[in-house]
């Protein structure tokens, strides 16, 4: 690292920090959206500054993450390419970043107020105890990561003072333990290296217990969605009953993804899983624009 340019640490620091991995803390925004409450001003400035909070705290968990696992990310034929694996940048520094990053989270919750810090807490406290020893236990290492997400829409509604659905919440619960069982699938079945070298959870795990997991997992994820859009809260936050209508749409959506998951290998990373099929892109533009039109904003 030592012939290192500033110019090349700081890309290298960059790509650590995975901002392309952003998009996930959309939860933070969901919350505020489907309670409407993103009409107010004052509270959506709070939930831009709880989105901006996880943004700058998952990559500060990134960096911490790929510190503790350098060893590991070396042996693997993806991973080996990451700053720190690849000797691009030293432990020290991706701490050093990592403590930087985290100031700022905390720092942008003082705005907030003290709940999203409590969030925040809970997230780093929860991607710590999976670093040290959570991921390699059965079945708590997919909720580990589901937490994170669940975490992630309590900061953006009970963080900033906005009251959560509880379908809502279940409904996220479900799909993050399918999107968590779709990677732990795709990481199963890459033929690229021997069990043995994989993450040491997946010896505990078979295809056939994974695909009963993404069959409950999915439609637990429909009939929750399904009970939230008709759940008199929901129709009394939203004064109508058409948010049923975008159910066919998620539904194609989230069977188009099982396809691309047990027929093409896809969910080891679901970023860019949605970048590489344009159908699955189309899909969320069309329940997007579906949801804004039913809903008459």
């Amino acid at each position: 690292m030592s012939g290192t340019s500033p110019r090349g640490t700081a890309r290298a620091l960059v790509r650590l920090a995975r901002p392309s991995h952003w998009i996930k803390n959309a939860f933070v925004l969901a919350g505020v959206f489907f309670a409407e409450d993103w009409k107010e001003t004052g509270t959506l400035l709070l939930a831009g500054a709880a989105f901006a909070a996880f943004c700058l705290a998952a990559s500060a968990v990134y960096c911490v993450n790929d510190a503790l696992d350098v060893e590991e990310d070396r042996a693997h034929p993806r991973k080996r390419g990451r700053p720190l694996a690849a000797g691009e940048i030293s432990q020290n520094a991706a701490y050093a970043f990592a403590s930087a990053l985290a100031a700022g989270a905390f720092g942008l919750s003082l705005y907030a107020g003290p709940r999203l810090a409590v969030c925040l807490i809970a997230y780093a406290a929860v991607n710590l105890l999976y670093s040290r020893g959570l991921k390699r236990l059965v079945l708590v290492d997919v909720f580990c990561i589901a937490s994170g997400f669940i975490i992630r829409l309590l900061a953006g509604t009970w963080g900033i003072g906005v009251e959560p659905s509880q379908w809502f919440l279940l409904c996220t619960l479900n799909l993050s333990l399918f999107l968590g069982f779709s990677k732990r699938y795709a990481e199963l079945i890459d033929g690229q290296r021997p069990l043995e070298e994989k993450r040491a959870v997946l010896k505990s795990y078979s295809p056939e217990f994974l695909r009963v997991l993404l069959a409950i997992t999915l439609a637990a994820t429909l009939i929750t969605y399904g009970l939230y859009t008709t759940s008199p809260r929901t129709l009394q936050v939203h004064g109508s009953a058409r948010l049923i209508y975008t159910l066919p749409i998620a539904t194609f959506g989230l069977f188009r993804y099982l396809y691309l998951v047990m027929e093409k290998g896809y969910g080891e990373n679901t970023v860019a899983d949605m970048r590489k099929d344009p159908a699955m892109l189309i899909i969320c533009i069309v329940y997007a624009a579906a949801g804004v039109l039913l809903l008459g904003y």
